[in-house]
């Protein structure tokens, strides 16, 4: 598709779908009055019926947990597009991180940074596994948990560099990481098949409310889902950085390759 076609295409689309937004937002109840009584319901059940106090996790893990295993396959997907569409090519090698403009070199992380972003790698771990083992109690879970695990990742980088953080792991740990949090969502499914009932019906001991091990299947959906997102989010950065790497010496050969060449590089 050429750009005057997509250009056409656009101006045709863009005022119907405008139209069709608006059309919807002035069909929205007002804030914070809404028309269905679900949340209602869940309110005054999930907690006697799930012994869960955090009823999005409910919801999320346990009323509507076959959506949720929807979603997670999408981020999933997506993840795995990422790293087919990134994936080195023949032509493609990589090299270290370097500012290859005249007269400046790329400065060191400072020590301040360092420092801080050292300090609250197992600051951020603590708060990340905190939440995922308590989501049924409050606010979070696996999917929050999930992205605050890939920041202290990212808070290592940011304190040192990319060989540093890359000595840490191995591509295939994340991918396999990735794939058993996946798996292990689509497993637990299976309990309530093998219980007899229907597929990711929830018929573990429910246990105490309030304690960390209540909510029967929903602790086990929660540390799945924490592996498989922070998994994920680990591998798009470390992907990222790594095409970021190549770019920059496949850039460097080409210059090279003018200048023997004798073509000035741009």
């Amino acid at each position: 598709m050429t750009p005057r076609v997509r250009r056409l295409v656009f101006c045709f689309t863009a005022p119907v779908l405008g139209t069709l937004l608006l059309w919807g937002f002035g069909g929205l109840p007002q804030f914070a009055h809404h028309r269905s009584p679900y949340g209602d319901v869940l309110n005054a059940v999930s907690t006697k019926e799930r012994h869960i106090t955090d009823v999005v996790t409910a919801v999320n893990f346990d009323y509507r947990g076959f959506d949720t295993l929807g979603e997670e396959f999408i981020f999933f997907a997506s993840v795995l597009g990422v790293v087919l569409i990134l994936r080195d090519q023949a032509d493609e090698q990589p090299g270290h991180v370097e500012d290859f403009a005249t007269g400046r070199a790329v400065p060191p992380s400072s020590d301040a940074v360092r420092v801080l972003g050292l300090g609250l790698t197992p600051l951020t771990v603590l708060f990340g596994v905190d939440i995922v083992t308590h989501g049924q109690l409050t606010p979070g879970g696996g999917f929050q948990g999930g992205v605050v695990l890939a920041t202290a990742v990212l808070l290592i980088y940011l304190a040192g560099e990319f060989d540093e953080l890359h000595a840490l792991y191995r591509e295939s740990m994340l991918e396999r990481a990735e794939a058993l949090g996946a798996a292990a969502y689509v497993t637990v499914g299976f309990f309530g098949l093998f219980a007899g009932g229907a597929y990711m019906q929830n018929v573990l001991s429910l246990g105490k409310t309030g304690s960390v091990l209540s909510a029967g299947t929903v602790p086990l959906i929660n540390l799945a889902v924490a592996i498989e997102i922070g998994g994920g989010l680990v591998i798009l950065l470390t992907t990222f950085l790594h095409q970021t790497l190549v770019l920059r010496s496949t850039d460097r050969r080409s210059a090279l390759e003018r200048a023997l060449d004798g073509v000035s590089p741009p």
